[in-house]
């Protein structure tokens, strides 16, 4: 028994292999799935102390972006956004706060025009709020984005990076697969589905196999249940 548990401790470990050090695919993809769960707890943390104000009561309300899972895309790709280019070169607490705000700015305002545009869909909207732009991002949380990036540079990065580097190196490559197969799918089938009930709200019957199983299991009821935060539009 001690022999197996033996193979199967070096085959999971293979003594001398470091998964995903530096900065590789790996690495870039795991930091993706950090941002995506930290994103997606964050805003639900921000819903249930906003919920408590107001009411009295704490609500837990999921703010996920896909159908299965607790992730939050939109902060899975700018986490990987951030990183490529914060971390491209070594800079100094001021730059990283100014190329941090400004990146989270431009790409919080991009991902809600793009997200409006494509799927119909407004998770969000600043309207209300001073200083912002075209009610899609604000001054103050485009600085919020560059205290946050300082944060990541520093804290954030470093903890996760030497966690992933400590799984066990065969077992963090078919983890790795198995994952990038199981988001991948995750984000089709949830674009797929918002983008259906989009033109089911305009209108179009389904006229393919695939519309009409998406209408069947996606329904619109289906998909506020997921994003109960989301306004959806029809498209004209």
């Amino acid at each position: 028994m001690r022999v197996y548990v033996k193979k199967i401790n070096d085959y999971l470990f293979a003594k001398g292999k470091v998964f995903a050090k530096g900065f590789c695919k790996e690495k870039l993809f795991f930091m993706f799935l950090f941002g995506c769960i930290f994103g997606c707890v964050w805003e639900e943390l921000l819903t249930l102390i906003d919920t408590y104000k107001r009411f009295g009561v704490p609500i837990w309300e999921t703010r996920r972006g896909v159908l299965y899972g607790e992730l939050s895309p939109i902060y899975g790709f700018g986490c990987v956004l951030l990183l490529v280019i914060l971390m491209h070169k070594k800079r100094n607490f001021f730059e990283y706060f100014a190329i941090g705000a400004l990146i989270g700015g431009v790409y919080e305002y991009f991902m809600s025009f793009l997200q409006e545009k494509l799927t119909g869909a407004v998770s969000w909207d600043y309207s209300t709020l001073m200083l912002n732009i075209n009610g899609r991002t604000t001054i103050p949380f485009m600085a919020f984005w560059g205290l946050l990036s300082v944060i990541f540079v520093y804290v954030f990065y470093p903890l996760v990076s030497h966690f992933i580097e400590k799984i066990p190196y065969n077992f963090g490559r078919l983890l790795y697969h198995v994952l990038v197969v199981l988001v991948s799918l995750d984000l089709v089938l949830t674009y797929a589905a918002v983008a259906r009930q989009t033109l089911r709200n305009a209108g179009y019957p389904p006229y393919t196999p695939i519309g009409r199983t998406l209408d069947k299991y996606y329904p619109n009821e289906r998909i506020a249940k997921a994003f109960v935060n989301a306004q959806f539009k029809d498209k004209n």
